[in-house]
């Protein structure tokens, strides 16, 4: 299935997709660690050496950023971490972060977010990362809907994010690791409930898929997405 990039030219027009290259999600597995790390390493370690750890149970110890990578690279192995990472061509240019609550355990805002919990999460999505050449066009859409594909492929279930509300706010989009309200809802995610000032819980249903793709192309922003029902 395919969805094209979003491109906006000079006076803020949407670009004809048909005429711009897709997008292709795959998901982070041993085979594609070296392009994640590659990204991560053009980024310095992203957020500092993070390594896309901060999440992980062991984002919680101060570790040097060649003992975060060594960590992450180890739960990639044992296949106790996931993310899809979006492809231009044979470059990774971005991905989104999703799991188990086990896997992930250490989100934002816990105590506001245990207060309001009734119905737990088959999976969570908590962190996007956009190269900062390819910022605004689409990516970060591109890894969302990746990602709904491979939970999908995973069995499906609940899922659920903590995007960010940035309407009538500047927000600079190196900042919106949780990703942006509107990106979810056009992507089929329902708020649930507001968690600290400016972050929803969103949630949608992502049915299990009967065909099982190594990767996915992606053509127009949300246009990829797996069938739902409901949230």
């Amino acid at each position: 299935r395919a969805v094209a990039r979003n491109h906006h030219d000079e006076v803020g027009r949407q670009s004809t997709a048909s005429a711009l290259p897709a997008f292709v999600a795959k998901a982070l597995t041993p085979a594609t660690w070296p392009d994640f790390a590659e990204l991560v390493e053009r980024h310095r370690g992203v957020w500092g050496g993070c390594w896309c750890l901060a999440f992980h149970a062991e984002g919680a110890q101060r570790l040097p950023a060649e003992l975060r990578r060594d960590k992450k690279e180890c739960r990639v192995r044992e296949g106790a971490a996931h993310a899809a990472l979006v492809y231009d061509g044979s470059r990774c240019i971005g991905w989104c972060q999703f799991g188990s609550p086990d896997e992930l355990p250490r989100i934002k805002h816990q105590r506001i977010y245990r207060e309001g919990f009734t119905n737990p999460p088959d999976w969570r999505i908590t962190c996007f990362f956009v190269d900062k050449a390819c910022r605004g066009q689409g990516v970060a859409a591109a890894a969302l809907a990746g990602a709904l594909e491979e939970i999908a492929r995973l069995g499906g279930g609940l899922v659920e994010s903590y995007p960010e509300e940035v309407v009538g706010r500047s927000v600079s989009s190196s900042f919106l690791y949780n990703g942006g309200l509107s990106m979810f809802e056009s992507q089929g995610f329902r708020k649930d409930r507001r968690i600290g000032k400016n972050h929803w819980v969103v949630t949608r249903i992502v049915e299990a898929a009967s065909i099982r793709p190594a990767s996915t192309a992606l053509k127009s922003r949300g246009a990829s997405a797996p069938p739902h029902h409901g949230s």
